[in-house]
């Protein structure tokens, strides 16, 4: 038996045993028989997800399906019929279902499609060509610039497609050090921290934010252009602290190189409405507020206008990201399960948080996403902290000083994606060490400092915000 089948029966032995062990042997008072079996589905994720004897996008559909046979109004008889007054309520299988269409899904899908037609006709490697021209020859300049337009890159495209284009770029520049200069290595680690750190500055640069607008709802709603103006400032000092760390560690010797990017800007008429369809879309998000359409409406537009001028064809569509958008169907899923059950208020009010002092409970949040992230994808660790998190916020009225559940949600979703400090941690940070340019060590010597940093960062932006009554 392989190691991959052991884990998934592990996984699933511990998830039964929680569903068949009398309510009584759990610490929640009157817990309910679908409480009980959400708990079960929550446990059994958090272990698929951190073993991963199957694909990580495959646990997210596993567990949908689960919920849709075991807690929905469409369940299987035997398990939905009402056994008592501890049964619980059943959740709507359109509910369910709907987490297929999500908007947040929806929000990524346009961002798929942004990506793939800048990839395709050429957008991002004219931008990397006209945009690292100002940074000289310099080692360091140049690592500087390939780190923000990385990040800026990350900002609306994939973290993974955005890593894998700039690695390419960052080939023909590595030829040009000696085998044993350290700024092979900076250069190596710049790609995959800055995609990494980049990603945080706009709801849709990376997957935990946009499962935070899921529950940034009604009153705590945040714009996208609002979501930059704290995102991006945060971006770019950590950029900075990266960029400090990585010549710190790894000085190159080398004191000029020769750069060539190939590649240029197309003309023909598809490319034109490609860049123009980019830009504006870009700018409506940015403008929301002028406007009054929302991020996910405007998302749809690439997606209509690509597909209507056949810019994204059906073989592109086939080479979409997919993967992603199930995964985070499957953590949307997770969470209405723990809201709607009831579960996750229930857990909350079962821990005395009221006892503790804010700070430490927002500090204990940012400090276990992190810890988190860095051995599961940061997306996973988003999808099973949030509805959590969120009930927290909501419940203990202390943390209102600070700014509440919105402030709180926020934190640790920041702090989801400081979780970089090892090759398993990001799929970035994979491709980065498959590169055989970099060794774990070196990844993890920068990547637990910039975690640190970030915390701290963490801590200053949520302290900024509630004094300018933006939380």
């Amino acid at each position: 038996m392989t190691s991959q089948a052991k884990n998934f029966i592990l996984s699933l032995v511990v998830a039964i045993a929680i569903v068949l062990i009398p309510s009584q042997y759990f610490p929640l008072a009157q817990l309910s028989v679908i409480e009980q079996r959400v708990m079960a589905l929550f446990v059994f994720a958090a272990m698929l997800w951190v073993l991963e004897p199957i694909p990580i996008y495959a646990t997210s559909i596993l567990i949908i399906v689960l919920e849709l046979l075991t807690i929905s109004t469409s369940g299987i008889n035997i398990l939905i019929d009402n056994q008592g007054d501890h049964f619980g309520e059943l959740i709507a299988y359109k509910d369910i279902m709907g987490t297929f269409a999500s908007p947040i899904i929806l929000l990524f899908l346009g961002g798929f499609f942004l990506a793939m037609a800048s990839t395709k006709y050429r957008l991002d490697q004219g931008l990397a060509k006209v945009l690292l021209k100002p940074f000289g020859t310099r080692p360091k300049m140049i690592m500087l610039g390939l780190m923000i337009i990385t990040a800026v890159f990350s900002m609306f495209m994939s973290n993974t497609a955005t890593t894998a284009m700039m690695l390419a770029i960052l080939a023909p520049v590595l030829t040009c050090f000696d085998e044993k200069d350290p700024g092979r290595i900076a250069f190596a680690l710049s790609i995959p921290f800055a995609a990494n750190i980049g990603g945080i500055g706009t709801p849709i640069g990376t997957p935990p934010n946009a499962l935070a607008l899921k529950y940034l709802t009604d009153e705590n709603n945040i714009g996208f252009g609002e979501w930059m103006a704290f995102g991006v400032p945060f971006v770019i000092v950590l950029l900075a602290v990266a960029w400090f760390l990585l010549l710190k560690f790894f000085p190159p010797k080398a004191e000029h190189l020769a750069l060539e990017i190939k590649g240029k800007f197309m003309t023909s008429r598809k490319a034109i409405i490609v860049y123009v369809t980019f830009g504006l879309t870009i700018l409506l998000w940015l403008f929301d507020f002028v406007h009054g359409m929302n991020s996910y409406t405007v998302a749809m537009i690439p997606v209509a206008v690509f597909l209507a001028f056949g810019i994204i064809t059906k073989e592109d569509l086939k080479k979409m990201s997919w993967d992603v958008l199930w995964l985070v169907s499957g953590g949307i899923a997770l969470g209405l399960g723990l809201e709607k059950s009831g579960l996750a208020a229930h857990l909350v009010n079962s821990i005395p948080f009221d006892q503790y002092a804010p700070v430490l409970i927002v500090a204990m949040a940012a400090i276990l996403a992190t810890i988190m992230a860095n051995f599961m994808s940061n997306t996973a660790t988003a999808n099973l902290l949030l509805p959590i998190i969120t009930a927290v916020g909501v419940s203990v009225m202390s943390l209102e000083a600070l700014g509440g559940a919105k402030m709180l949600i926020l934190a640790t979703t920041l702090a989801a994606s400081l979780g970089m400090s090892l090759p398993i941690s990001t799929p970035p940070n994979a491709l980065a060490h498959a590169t055989g340019m970099i060794e774990s060590r070196h990844m993890s010597k920068v990547g637990v400092t910039l975690a640190i940093v970030g915390l701290v960062l963490i801590g200053i932006l949520m302290y900024v915000l509630n004094k300018v009554n933006f939380l």
